[in-house]
């Protein structure tokens, strides 16, 4: 199962003062828009985004059909495929991508621990 980029989606308070207190740990903005509520940052490629009144709790995110530096791959798992073998592994998903589309999608599911987990596919 390849499952793309990852990074830790950080529900946050105040997004100019959650991106200044990372700035000082030396993430650097990568992408995003603090005027829309969420920036992605990005240290030595350890990536967070924050976001701003968009999810209840922070969540592990993966992005099939990217590498870690955000550029598109050429193979990669679509985020249906990996919808398909969750669910035949006896998964329950909180959210489901529609199976008849392609490109972008995205499904969403709780690890047994209750911590939120985004499969989102920008490809």
């Amino acid at each position: 199962m390849k499952l793309g980029a990852f990074s830790v989606s950080l529900a946050v308070k105040d997004i100019k003062v959650s991106k200044a207190f990372y700035e000082k740990l030396g993430f650097k903005e990568f992408g995003g828009d603090v005027s829309q509520n969420w920036v992605i940052l990005e240290n030595e490629g350890h990536v967070i985004g924050l976001f701003q009144g968009m999810f209840d709790r922070n969540t592990l995110t993966f992005n099939p059909g990217w590498s870690q530096d955000a550029q598109k791959l050429n193979t990669f798992t679509d985020v249906r495929e990996l919808q398909k073998q969750l669910k035949a592994q006896g998964i329950e998903l909180m959210s489901e991508a529609d199976e008849s589309t392609t490109g972008p999608a995205s499904i969403m599911l709780m690890d047994p621990d209750g911590n939120p987990i985004l499969f989102d596919q920008h490809v």
